[in-house]
């Protein structure tokens, strides 16, 4: 496989401190890597950095063999914040067609993207009567007009029912097993399991970077909450 994110001693500072120290890790083409922790153990700088709109004090940032933010990779890669990244005066379908516009692609491209987030039998209502799930949805599915190759989440779900994140983990899934890589940040420990790759993080710093089944044996627990507790308490060498 081929890596589709190579990130080297990253060292961020922001208002005058320390936010990402010595950053380095490598996410494969096709899989799903989580970036774990607590709020406010950078997570959100460490995504900005990998989409290339974040100064970084030092250290390297490839995506997809070029450097972060470069003007080929726009195309390539798609980043979704946390919250909707959608026109709530739109409908459904006008929003995925305006991004399909916006990259010179075909009114069929917006389409498929709204039957890989199940939201077909809704692309003709507005965003702002959308519940939040369907929200969230719509916001993927318009980074997911043209198939890119990255798609960036910052806790993309956040604040969902079980049955929702469910469904859209499988969604997840799906792209990944369709050869996209998928980065997505998440303070909820119950969603590390459903990961190929896990960073777990905490002050800035990689507390780990290893599959859940080797976090598991390694902390030797089968809870991954547990064993993230006893990497902050230094039971077990990172």
């Amino acid at each position: 496989m081929d890596i589709s994110i190579d990130v080297d001693d990253l060292v961020v500072d922001r208002g005058g401190r320390r936010v990402l120290d010595g950053i380095s890790f490598r996410a494969m083409q096709g899989s799903v890597t989580g970036i774990l922790g607590p709020s406010g153990c950078g997570k959100s700088t460490l995504i900005r950095a990998i989409v290339g709109v974040q100064v970084v004090r030092s250290g390297s940032v490839r995506v997809l063999g070029a450097p972060a933010g470069d003007a080929d990779l726009r195309s390539r890669v798609r980043y979704v914040t946390q919250a909707p990244s959608v026109y709530e005066d739109l409908t459904v379908a006008e929003n995925t067609r305006y991004f399909a516009r916006l990259l010179g692609l075909a009114r069929g491209d917006a389409e498929r993207a709204l039957e890989q987030v199940g939201l077909t039998a809704a692309r003709d209502q507005l965003v702002g009567t959308l519940s939040g799930g369907q929200r969230t949805r719509a916001s993927l599915a318009c980074a997911l007009v043209g198939e890119p190759e990255l798609l960036v989440l910052d806790e993309p779900t956040v604040g969902l029912d079980p049955v929702v994140r469910e469904e859209i983990w499988a969604s997840f899934h799906e792209l990944a097993a369709g050869g996209a890589t998928l980065l997505v940040s998440s303070h909820v420990m119950d969603e590390a399991g459903r990961c190929d790759q896990l960073l777990l993080m905490r002050d800035g710093r990689l507390l780990a970077d290893a599959s859940p089944s080797d976090i598991r044996d390694r902390c030797g627990t089968d809870d991954l909450e547990q064993a993230f507790l006893r990497l902050i308490k230094g039971q077990v060498a990172a």
